[in-house]
């Protein structure tokens, strides 16, 4: 099974310019508390009717994912066991179609958040439940031992999915991922990283909380620091194994596993 001693890129701190910091630090008002509620209440609303209008156009098939994760490969303790893979929040299925037809080894276990994004998923011709098994699931609060069984998976891709969580929710989605992980287990997890261009085009009335931000359709996103990852898992209760080498930039990459966490960062 593959262990902490992932490929690390080392990368310099994103520097923002004068303008960026003015504009960060400018933006002190909060999203009401009232709105900050519904916005919470229509969650799950917001990203099916983000489906409705984006259909399966909106994101690229990740065929970057093997590349990136070597774990993929290098979790398998000999060359031809069947890999038993979750993709937490799958959307349409940009990145579970590219590993079936890259790995014809591999079973896959799709949920997502909003239950249009599931039916696009069904849809899809490469959707076969001989391979593949999909099903609407709320990670915050719904059991995914109802559609998998425990300790089952080898491999879990979180891939922008625990940014678009609330912040005080995101232990709860670790817990019920770590359920039905085989022991020594992974999570392979791609997210937001402080400073992302995408954080900085938040134009004023759209801060929730520290790094936290809601957008105009509704959907939300929060960007993870270099300090923030390495202190939410002591809060949540969960032990730091090894930490590699991290500086904050454009994605950062954490290797969950069951008895502990690690850090890398990969490039864009």
């Amino acid at each position: 099974m593959s262990s902490c001693d992932g490929h690390t890129k080392t990368l310099a701190a994103r520097v923002l310019t004068q303008e960026e910091l003015d504009r960060l630090g400018g933006e002190r008002t909060l999203v009401s508390d009232f709105k900050q509620m519904k916005l919470e209440k229509e969650a799950q609303k917001n990203w099916d009717l983000f489906y409705k209008r984006n259909t399966t156009n909106f994101f690229k098939d990740r065929h970057w994912t093997t590349r990136e994760f070597e774990e993929l490969k290098a979790c398998r303790e000999f060359e031809s066991q069947k890999l038993v893979i979750l993709e937490a929040g799958c959307g349409v299925g940009n990145c579970i179609f590219p590993l079936l037809e890259e790995d014809l080894n591999i079973f896959v276990y799709a949920c997502d958040f909003s239950p249009r994004a599931v039916e696009f998923v069904k849809q899809n011709s490469l959707y076969c439940p001989e391979r593949c098994c999909a099903f609407q699931c709320d990670l915050t609060k719904d059991d995914l031992m109802k559609n998998v069984p425990e300790g089952s998976v080898d491999v879990v891709t979180l891939v922008f999915v625990l940014s678009a969580v609330h912040p005080d929710k995101m232990k709860l989605v670790l817990e019920n991922l770590n359920k039905v992980l085989k022991p020594g287990g992974i999570v392979l997890f791609r997210d937001y990283g402080l400073y992302d261009h995408a954080m900085l085009r938040f134009k004023s009335g759209s801060k929730l909380g520290e790094n936290f931000y809601v957008r105009q359709d509704g959907t939300r996103s929060y960007f993870f620091s270099r300090g923030q990852v390495h202190t939410k898992p002591a809060r949540w209760g969960l032990s730091l194994q090894t930490v590699l080498p991290l500086h904050v930039f454009k994605l950062i990459i954490v290797f969950w596993h069951s008895l502990g966490l690690c850090f890398g960062l990969l490039s864009c």
